[in-house]
């Protein structure tokens, strides 16, 4: 497959020719502009292409506004900078949160074990929290007396 641009550039693929043809384009978009030889005046009234220097500054505002609202959403977005600085906080707030419920549940997990196999520390549990005693045991309540008032 050989194909003729209109410059009479000869190209072999379909392929070799579109890129051929992506570079041109760019280069006529970012090259529109050239640049006058030394003691030649140069025209403000036209620019090369047909393209006055009014709609020339008009596609520049508007490129210079895209971007800025490009820079704002990429900041600002739903997808943004702060957005992540969010979402990285959140995130670490979780970690630690789920850190300690593991220490949480690993105190627990101990304190079972103790409970179903040691009978002493069953039996510690049963004096201390439920006040049970043994069969024969007497228990004596000692209440702190309240020191005289001075008169």
């Amino acid at each position: 497959y050989i194909r003729q641009d209109n410059d009479g550039f000869r190209h072999e693929n379909a392929r070799e020719f579109t890129c051929f043809r992506i570079v041109r384009i760019v280069h006529l978009l970012y090259c529109s502009r050239r640049v006058a030889k030394a003691g030649t005046p140069t025209s403000t009234k036209h620019a090369p292409g047909g393209r006055t220097s009014r709609s020339r500054g008009f596609v520049r505002w508007a490129v210079v506004l895209l971007a800025i609202a490009i820079i704002i959403d990429a900041i600002v977005g739903e997808r943004g900078l702060l957005a992540m600085l969010r979402a990285r906080e959140h995130f670490e707030m979780n970690a630690s949160a789920i850190e300690q419920q593991r220490a949480e549940n690993a105190r627990l997990r101990t304190e079972a074990d103790r409970l179903t196999n040691d009978p002493a520390a069953l039996e510690e549990l049963a004096r201390g929290e439920l006040g049970l005693m043994r069969p024969g045991e007497k228990v004596f309540i000692v209440k702190d007396l309240k020191p005289p008032a001075a008169h």
